[in-house]
Formats: C-alpha cells, sequence, structure tokens
C-alpha cells in the first residue's frame, strides 16, 4: 500500500463526527450540487457554497455536545459556527469521494460584535476551523463558514473558493481596516479532536459559555450588527 493510498484512506473514511454515510448529510450533498459539477473541483465548489451560504453562521446557542458537533447534526439543523460548518464541509467532500481534513488554529479579529468581544475576552478566538481539502493532486485550504448574508451585515466581502487556491480569511475589511489574522496553527486533523476543542474553548472563553457548559450564551450576530453597520 503507498503511502497516498493510506493517507487518502484516513481522510475518505466516516468517523464519529464526519459521519457522513447518515442520511442527514447524502441528502444536504444531493441539495447542493447541480447537473453541471461533474468533477470532483466543481463538486467541492459547489458544496462549499452551499454549506457557506445555506447553513447559517452562528457563534450564540452553538451546541458543543458530541451530537450536535457531529456532521448530520449541522445538515439537520442548519446552524453552527466554524466547527460545525466544516465538519459538515470535511463529510460532504468525503461521501464524494474528496479526501478532507479539518484545520485548527487561533485567530485575531474573528467576525464578532462588541458583545461577542466581550464575552471571548478579546479579540483572539481559539480552535477556529477550516477545511483542508485534495484536490488535483494537491491539497488546499477552504472556510466555508462566514455566510454571504452576515458578512454583508458586518462590511466584509464574503469568501469565495475555486478549487485551486487557498481560501483562508480576509486580512482587511470593505473598508480596509485589518480584519483577520492567523496567529497559532493547532494542526490537520482526520476527526475533529473534540475534548481538545471543547477544553480549549472552555478555558479561553469561560464567559462566553451557557450555564450548563453544553455550548455557547444565546445572543444573534445578525441583531448584534446594527449598531455596527450604523457607525460605518
Amino acid at each position: 500500500m503507498t503511502t497516498q493510498h493510506h493517507e487518502d484512506m484516513g481522510t475518505l473514511r466516516a468517523t464519529a463526527f464526519l459521519d457522513h454515510a447518515s442520511a442527514e448529510v447524502r441528502d444536504f450533498v444531493a441539495g447542493a450540487l447541480p447537473s453541471s459539477a461533474t468533477t470532483p473541483r466543481a463538486r467541492a465548489v459547489a458544496l462549499y457554497y452551499a454549506v457557506r451560504d445555506r447553513v447559517r453562521y452562528e457563534v450564540y446557542g452553538a451546541d458543543l455536545s458530541r451530537t450536535g458537533l457531529r456532521a448530520s447534526s449541522v445538515a439537520r439543523t442548519g446552524s453552527g459556527m466554524c466547527l460545525h460548518k466544516s465538519v459538515l464541509y470535511a463529510a460532504g467532500l468525503r461521501s464524494l469521494g474528496i479526501p478532507a481534513r479539518l484545520v485548527l488554529a487561533d485567530v485575531r479579529n474573528h467576525l464578532a460584535s462588541e458583545r461577542l468581544k466581550r464575552l471571548i475576552g478579546g479579540d483572539v478566538f481559539h480552535m477556529h476551523c477550516l477545511t483542508s481539502v485534495r484536490l488535483d493532486g494537491r491539497w488546499v485550504r477552504a472556510t466555508p463558514v462566514f455566510n454571504k448574508a452576515l458578512c454583508r451585515l458586518y462590511g466584509l466581502a464574503p469568501l469565495d473558493f475555486d478549487g485551486t487556491a487557498d481560501s483562508l480569511h480576509h486580512p482587511f475589511d470593505l473598508q480596509g481596516r485589518r480584519h483577520m489574522e492567523f496567529l497559532r496553527h493547532h494542526g490537520e486533523f482526520d476527526d475533529l479532536p473534540y475534548e481538545r476543542v471543547v477544553e480549549e474553548l472552555r478555558t479561553a472563553h469561560p464567559r462566553l459559555l451557557n450555564a450548563s457548559g453544553t455550548g455557547f450564551t444565546e445572543g444573534s450576530l445578525a441583531g448584534e450588527a446594527g449598531p455596527l453597520t450604523a457607525e460605518r
């Protein structure tokens, strides 16, 4: 068995969180792909936009339980933060026979309202998640996280992906102000390292947790964008 074949097996399999054999994931993927998407790259791109814009991005109320972070749950609820949306995208890719991994990093200036920054404890968000995709013999990174409507509210251009180049983040917003930068790279993973992620989030952002500690407190990023929009 070649090294590449062994690697691809690890990045194609169904896992506890990337449960791509589930009906929910398969139905989501089927609804995301136009008949014109006949190549792996075209399918990966179509799925990217479906996850980006059909799954609502929301940190508030995010379910951090094992069940809530499964791809099948995200497909069913249609909402989640970077972890949830990247898990769904990676699972969907694997269901199409496209190798995928999860990428974890700490970032500065994560898309956030002033209230969310206070709850986070600053402008550094730990365990931001995106996806690494193997297309045309090489790995590229994609971030199907911030949906188009929310980007508009926060003065950001939505992140595009064409399957040939990394789609990571916008270093500046539409007014030329610094928006996001990567500070620490935790690595790439064949499945979500659940205990590590949840422990890091609980340690780094305790004020963001709900009373039960199983998710984040309630709120609305869209609702909290109003004052920011008015300032512009």
